[in-house]
């Protein structure tokens, strides 16, 4: 079957979810973890990812990045991360075969409201999995840079990042972002939304019209849903296993289209 193509839309901030091959923890081990991390500093600095969170557990991962410097950049650099986590753990796990599905879901995120939404729930993804009782306490994601930035190797575009929220200063936004990461702990507000990894786009109805529109072609069939106080744009057919660091958590998606990634 031929992949479907990549759809693209610029300005977009988008949430991309990545999976081992066959949910296999092969991200299990910190060095390979801490090399995911180190290669998606190096595609920043080589492609110019902007960044506004992440997460990386032990058999995927989820990014949050704003798409502002051209088509190529987010696919660039999935496939030097990717590419070349899996290749050094081959390399030294005399391994061969796949590392990663073969292609990466890409869900369109609404800025302000739901871009924060979406925020909380990627730092609050091992919670959910019972491994950390407060994200701070996972050395994986972006809640710690996001909240106390760095001077040096910095991942998170603060600026940017508190400008999509709505926020004139990174100050109030990184009390904000604290303050609702702590407000869905105390209110157990931590359930699975499948929303942001199984849909096309997440946002208030006119944004979602929006984006239905731009995919002209490619959101033939796509049906519009309101949940949680908000509305996503999905299809009512398909099948995608959702990613989760938890070997029981199948989920049925109904996003079939894709990004592709050649590694």
């Amino acid at each position: 079957m031929a992949r479907a193509k990549r759809h693209y839309i610029p300005e977009q901030i988008w949430h991309l979810t990545h999976r081992c091959h066959k949910r296999e923890f092969l991200l299990k081990l910190v060095k390979d973890k801490r090399r995911w991390l180190q290669w998606l500093f190096e595609a920043k600095e080589r492609y110019g990812l902007v960044i506004l969170n992440f997460t990386v557990t032990s058999n995927h991962i989820h990014l949050l990045v704003f798409d502002e410097n051209g088509r190529d950049v987010i696919p660039s650099s999935i496939k030097l991360v990717a590419g070349r986590t899996g290749q050094e753990y081959n390399l030294r796990k005399k391994r061969k075969g796949a590392f990663w599905e073969d292609r990466y879901h890409a869900t369109a995120i609404e800025s302000e409201d739901h871009l924060f939404k979406c925020l909380t729930y990627i730092d609050l993804n091992m919670v959910r999995n019972g491994v950390v009782s407060h994200p701070s306490e996972w050395s994986f994601c972006g809640y710690n840079e996001i909240q106390n930035p760095r001077k040096k190797n910095v991942l998170i575009a603060y600026q940017k990042l508190a400008e999509l929220t709505g926020f004139e200063s990174y100050t109030a936004f990184r009390q904000t972002h604290k303050e609702l990461v702590n407000e869905s702990l105390a209110n157990g507000k931590n359930s699975r939304q499948d929303q942001w990894t199984e849909s096309i786009a997440v946002g208030s109805k006119v944004f979602i019209e929006t984006i239905k529109e731009k995919f002209g072609i490619l959101a033939k069939g796509r049906k519009i849903h309101e949940k949680d106080g908000g509305f996503h744009l999905r299809e009512e057919m398909g099948l995608y296993i959702a990613n989760s660091d938890s070997d029981n958590d199948n989920t049925e998606s109904i996003n079939t289209y894709y990004w592709d990634v050649i590694l």
